[in-house]
């Protein structure tokens, strides 16, 4: 059996893809709506994350940030409380690397061993089960998780020890955030000239310029539909823990920055629950344009 807690945005697909796989699940979410709705997907239902990790051999979270992972695996009935020896913690949340060095010593403490596995994709990735992990832990742990993560993931690599999964996909971050804001600059700068965007985007796609976040965003942007794959404030959250990465090594990060300033204007804004393609609205809204089809 596996436990799974966490059943948000990203989390109820890739659960239900477990189960689709065959796995067993006990699973845990604050969420009543979304564990409902994986239970009638075949999940079974705990009352507790201590109740999903005491019938299970690996135990996978996938939650916001760090104080709700230090609280379902520390926290009263928390995962450590119910975990067997022997058993395996994953971790999927997007966290500071540090709090994930700090979690492993507990779970090992307790008996039990920790990969830390955030995952890029967004919504869509996780719901065709195409998502990318990138993992921090042992060699012969990571082993024995892999398989299960190949059937949410088209990528699975192991980049280091404890904390480099998280390392990486703050990296991850940092060159998403900078490629969006980049593809609005440009976007704006277009249309504020006369150039139709969308031919601009046509363009240059094929060229050294196209990305896949490119391809996945910019259609977005001439919809003009920011409904939300990857939320701006989970990406303010992601930036913030890559600013603080950055500060413990001595580092600045003037890029992150800029870009953690346009999307916490437009958390001020109300717009923290967009996708995070609506940084494009931080240029039209200061250059008075708009980009569209």
């Amino acid at each position: 059996m596996i436990g799974f807690i966490g059943l948000g945005i990203m989390g109820k697909p890739m659960a239900k893809n477990l189960l689709k796989a065959g796995f067993s699940l006990n699973i845990y979410d604050i969420n009543e709506t979304a564990a409902e709705e994986v239970a009638q997907a075949g999940g079974k239902r705990c009352s507790s994350p201590r109740e999903a990790a005491e019938n299970s051999g690996m135990i996978l979270t996938m939650l916001p940030n760090s104080p709700q992972v230090k609280e379902v695996l520390m926290g009263k009935n928390g995962v450590l409380e119910g975990m067997k020896p022997g058993s395996i913690v994953v971790d999927m949340s997007s966290i500071d690397p540090g709090v994930s060095v700090e979690l492993e010593k507990a779970v090992s403490a307790a008996g039990g061993e920790m990969i830390d596995a955030p995952v890029s994709g967004g919504e869509p990735k996780a719901k065709d089960a195409t998502l990318s992990f990138m993992c921090g832990g042992k060699e012969e742990v990571f082993a024995q998780v892999k398989p299960v993560l190949e059937k949410m993931g088209a990528s699975v690599v192991l980049t280091g020890p404890i904390g480099s999964g998280n390392m990486t996909k703050l990296a991850n971050q940092i060159i998403v955030a900078v490629n969006i804001a980049a593809l609005s600059e440009a976007l704006v700068l277009a249309a504020k000239s006369g150039v139709n965007p969308e031919n601009v985007y046509n363009a240059i796609k094929g060229g050294l310029a196209g990305s896949t976040v490119m391809n996945a965003k910019a259609p977005m942007m001439l919809d003009r539909c920011f409904d939300p794959g990857f939320r701006i404030e989970l990406h303010i959250k992601d930036l913030k823990n890559a600013v603080n990465a950055s500060q413990a090594v001595d580092m600045e990060l003037p890029l992150t920055q800029a870009v953690l300033g346009m999307m916490n204007h437009l958390k001020d804004e109300g717009l923290e629950k967009c996708d995070h393609s609506a940084i494009l609205r931080y240029y039209e809204e200061k250059e008075q344009v708009e980009v569209k089809r």
